[in-house]
């Protein structure tokens, strides 16, 4: 069992689960702390928008550090945060908490998937990365469950509580068992550049959260989507003419990295509210609890652990570029069958749609970490894993402000019917298909050959 890939995934594990483990603790979090659980769903958008603004800077500072003392100072932020939010007794400590630990998680992705690559021989790679991918698909399905539990049964100061000892775990093991990557020279920081990409990104998610959680006017979310459209627009000519910048958008000359990039965020899109969503439609269209809801779609968490096992020869066997064409479609196949479930659908029916559902996508995903590097240059990685990391919060803030939009429009007054919920599925089942149109459009990449 591989032992860096182990190590590195305990920080991914950690970065994934939080996004959602609040989820289904909301209210008893909004009640102890004086709010609403609606104005509290800031704390989901302060935690993506933290991400998008720092996760730029992951790569310029894995090389000027190292990946090794990155992921260590990601950990203790990401800790800190973590504490502040489990002693939070108001609305604004508890964002602010928030939006520390998204600080600090924005490192924790596009550094270890950099330190894996770094690290670990051409001829692994495939069998490394299906153990760092485990976490990131896992977790979005362990998060809502171990939330309900732990505020049901103990209380909701423990879902961040937890987080210590395993991060004190994460700092000592990468200290003690973690070779650290050569560091690549590094040029001055794009300030300019960083700026511009933050605003950017910062406006998309920021934007995009508001449309799904109309906390604020849907104007003023549409408004900021338009500032972080013509901020990134600036930055496309900066980066033209930036000796230095701070992403390297050349990188998409790369057809691999394109292909990749534009699948995965249509992947993202279209899956990343399918937990939130199915939950709901297991709690307010079939009747069941949140914690019985939330077990059911933890089954697809167990289909990612059974991913690992077949991974490899899987893409062995069909080569890359046709193992994504296939695991893409079939994905969409697997969310559209969920859009025709009913209260009468067996319980074991559905354990096993997820199970299935949730074992296509971690192939998907194991494909996507590999082929984000496997024919960059050693030079570009980092950007290449910065750029990664940079739409996956986008692109989830993305779906959820299609389910979540969708949802309100169907239901203004919140009582949606299981059709709302079939109609929200079907689209992000479109969307997961759709991934297949990159590779489709793109030559088999060096890596299957």
């Amino acid at each position: 069992m591989p032992r860096v890939p182990l190590i590195l995934s305990v920080a991914l594990f950690m970065e994934s689960m939080d996004a959602t483990v609040i989820s289904t603790s909301l209210p008893a979090i909004a009640t102890d702390i004086g709010t609403t659980s609606v104005a509290l769903k800031l704390a989901f958008t302060a935690y993506y928008v933290a991400m998008a603004m720092f996760v730029p800077m992951s790569a310029w500072l894995a090389d000027r550090y190292g990946c090794r003392n990155v992921l260590r100072f990601s950990i203790a932020l990401f800790m800190l945060g973590s504490l502040g939010c489990a002693v939070s007794q108001s609305l604004a400590h508890f964002v602010c908490a928030r939006f520390v630990e998204g600080a600090g998680a924005a490192f924790m992705a596009p550094v270890a998937r950099l330190a894996l690559f770094r690290i670990t021989p051409a001829k692994d790679l495939v069998g490394a990365t299906s153990w760092l991918t485990i976490p990131p698909t896992v977790a979005p399905m362990l998060g809502p469950p171990l939330g309900g539990f732990l505020t049901t049964f103990v209380a909701w100061q423990w879902i961040f509580l937890v987080n210590l000892p395993a991060a004190l775990a994460g700092i000592v093991l990468m200290t003690r068992f973690m070779p650290d990557p050569v560091r690549l020279p590094t040029r001055r920081l794009d300030l300019i550049g960083l700026l511009l990409v933050a605003i950017s990104l910062s406006g998309l998610v920021f934007g995009a959260s508001l449309i799904s959680m109309p906390v604020l006017p849907i104007w003023f979310g549409l408004a900021c989507i338009a500032l972080g459209v013509g901020a990134g627009a600036i930055y496309v000519l900066h980066a033209r003419i930036s000796p230095n910048a701070i992403l390297d958008l050349t990188v998409f000359r790369e057809h691999t990295f394109r292909a990749t990039t534009i699948g995965t965020t249509l992947m993202l899109m279209g899956c990343a509210a399918l937990p939130y969503l199915t939950a709901l439609m297991l709690q307010l269209g079939f009747g069941m609890s949140a914690f019985q809801s939330g077990l059911l779609v933890f089954s697809g968490a167990i289909g990612a652990l059974a991913a690992k096992f077949i991974v490899a020869p899987l893409f062995r066997r069909f080569g890359f570029r046709r193992a994504m064409i296939y695991s893409a479609l079939l994905a969409g196949l697997g969310v559209a069958i969920k859009a025709t479930l009913l209260p009468s659908t067996p319980a074991l029916l559905i354990v096993a749609l997820l199970f299935v559902n949730g074992l296509i996508r971690s192939i998907y995903f194991t494909g996507h970490a590999v082929l984000t590097v496997a024919d960059t240059a050693p030079e570009q990685a980092g950007h290449a894993t910065a750029i990664a990391a940079v739409s996956r919060p986008v692109a989830s803030a993305l779906s959820f402000a299609i389910a979540g939009g969708l949802l309100g429009i169907l239901a203004p007054d919140g009582a949606n019917t299981i059709t709302d919920f079939h109609l929200a599925i079907g689209i992000g089942a479109i969307l997961c298909g759709s991934a297949a149109i990159a590779f489709l459009a793109s030559r088999a990449p060096s890596a299957a050959r």
